[in-house]
């Protein structure tokens, strides 16, 4: 059995769903609570059992860097005080991955981001996580793939149902439904319309991979924006090796909106124990004063 030891997570976007904010502060490095959205994905991929981090960055984005650096100043500062608590969470979070950041020079599309990293990753299976989807699981969603992974030797991609009318929103998959809740695919399509959508199975941000689909990263031919589109590589993977989907076991929290980051907030505040009670009862002051 193949170890998969390392994740990419592209960071280099502009993030112009959040302008203005995003402007000065990387989409990547958006509060969701008191971590940025990065953080969840970091925890998960370690969670999973994965050993480097890659980061795909770009210019403007030092501040996703930093977060998880070493902070020596603040860390004294804390223990000068006496919070040992925080000074000890904060080298926990330098510690918690090898990390490695590259440069995407030029933001060309998610398949061109995830090519960005074909040397640091080298000739090996590797796993993808976009931070924009949060998943609150039991089992890491990542790690439920990687168990299929092991399993069959293929390629994997998370994916969930959406209703009918949001499958334009979405890559949408057609394939073979298995007993165990995953899909032998035939292939996938970026942003179907309702008719044209071969099921309402939607690609979530988390892939496994076989090094091959570089090759087929570079072979893809850029769209009319001269974007590389990562569900064409990997439906030219489906057709040489075979490609699986997985029904992942857990919620999925849209991060990637203004909207969708409140909403991921609210829902996680409810169930973290030193912010629950207190939301629970703001959101019912909240209520009665719309009913009034």
């Amino acid at each position: 059995m193949v170890k998969v030891r390392k994740v990419v997570i592209p960071a280099a976007g502009w993030g112009t769903r959040f302008l203005p904010v995003t402007k000065v502060v990387p989409k990547e490095a958006l509060p969701l609570i008191d971590r940025p959205v990065i953080h969840y994905a970091v925890e998960e991929a370690v969670a999973s059992g994965i050993e480097q981090v890659i980061l795909v960055s770009s210019q403007n984005k030092r501040a996703v860097e930093d977060y998880f650096d070493r902070s020596f100043e603040l860390e004294a500062i804390l223990d000068a005080k006496g919070d040992a608590e925080r000074a000890e969470e904060l080298r926990r979070l330098a510690s918690l991955a090898e990390i490695t950041t590259i440069r995407q020079k030029e933001q060309l599309g998610l398949g061109h981001a995830v090519l960005t990293a074909k040397n640091v990753v080298g000739n090996e299976p590797f796993a993808v996580i976009l931070p924009d989807d949060i998943i609150e699981a039991a089992t890491p969603a990542l790690r439920q793939l990687l168990t299929v992974f092991e399993r069959n030797g293929r390629s994997v991609v998370a994916v969930k149902p959406v209703p009918p009318e949001d499958v334009s929103r979405w890559g949408i998959i057609d394939g073979r439904r298995a007993d165990d809740g995953t899909y032998a695919l035939r292939r996938l399509v970026e942003k179907p319309s309702v008719a044209d959508a071969p099921s309402n199975m939607a690609i979530i941000g988390r892939y496994v991979f076989t090094p091959e689909i570089f090759e087929e990263l570079e072979r893809v031919t850029p769209g009319a924006i001269g974007e590389i589109q990562l569900t064409d590589g990997m439906n030219a993977l489906a057709g040489s090796q075979g490609f699986d989907a997985l029904e992942f076991q857990g919620e999925h929290l849209d991060a990637g909106t203004p909207l969708g980051l409140i909403k991921a907030s609210v829902t996680m505040a409810l169930r973290r124990p030193d912010t629950a009670l207190e939301m629970r009862r703001w959101l019912r002051e909240q209520s009665a004063s719309l009913d009034e």
